[in-house]
């Protein structure tokens, strides 16, 4: 007996795609940017309201708008809208962007990748005999894990001395310092939330 023939169903709509949720990545950017509500409004050429909106995550910006954010923001506005490869978060030994500053002896791999509204930075510090930085003090938040040599490291009025496998773990407002006491070239892993760092890193 032959099947009766089936009508064809109505095509259902594809569930509509959520728009990216800018507003926690923007607020919490600008907290570390040290920056008011209004403040940052008036700099992107927004009202305050509106800003104030998008992050309450209550209205979506244009491109436009969130180019404008970004830029006052001092950062590119693929941090809002651009999805990370995983293949892009691999780093590998000896293909690592390695750089220097200036005039310093000392050699930094870059270790962290680029993400969106990401705030963690992370390098490889190589240290030569017998140097020693400067003190400095800056928010953020640090991490140091000693991979070869010896590390000295001052941390207000107390000093560390460190071996491989040894780690610190500080905030960066805390005035500090290192250097280079053993007798052979050091290296350290270094990972904070420096937004100094971040945005002078080379690309």
């Amino acid at each position: 007996m032959a099947e009766p023939l089936r009508q064809p169903q109505p095509s259902r709509p594809a569930d509509p795609v959520s728009p990216p949720a800018f507003g926690e990545r923007i607020r919490e950017m600008r907290h570390k940017a040290g920056l008011t509500l209004q403040t940052l409004a008036d700099q992107s050429g927004i009202s305050v309201g509106f800003l104030s909106q998008v992050e309450r995550d209550k209205a979506t910006p244009s491109l436009g708008t969130l180019a404008s954010v970004a830029a006052a923001l001092g950062v590119d506005v693929d941090v809002f809208i651009s999805t990370p490869k995983p293949a892009d978060s691999v780093t590998r030994e000896g293909e690592r962007p390695s750089f220097v500053l200036a005039d310093s002896s000392l050699q930094y791999e870059r270790i962290s990748t680029v993400l969106p509204g990401g705030t963690l930075s992370s390098l490889i510090v190589h240290i030569p005999v017998g140097y020693a930085s400067e003190i400095t003090a800056h928010v953020g938040e640090e991490l140091i894990v000693v991979l070869d040599g010896t590390v000295r490291q001052t941390l207000g009025d107390a000093a560390f001395v460190l071996h491989p496998g040894d780690s610190l773990h500080f905030m960066g407002d805390t005035p500090h310092s290192f250097a280079n006491v053993g007798d052979v070239p050091a290296r350290l892993l270094w990972t904070g939330t420096s937004p100094r760092l971040i945005s002078s890193w080379p690309a």
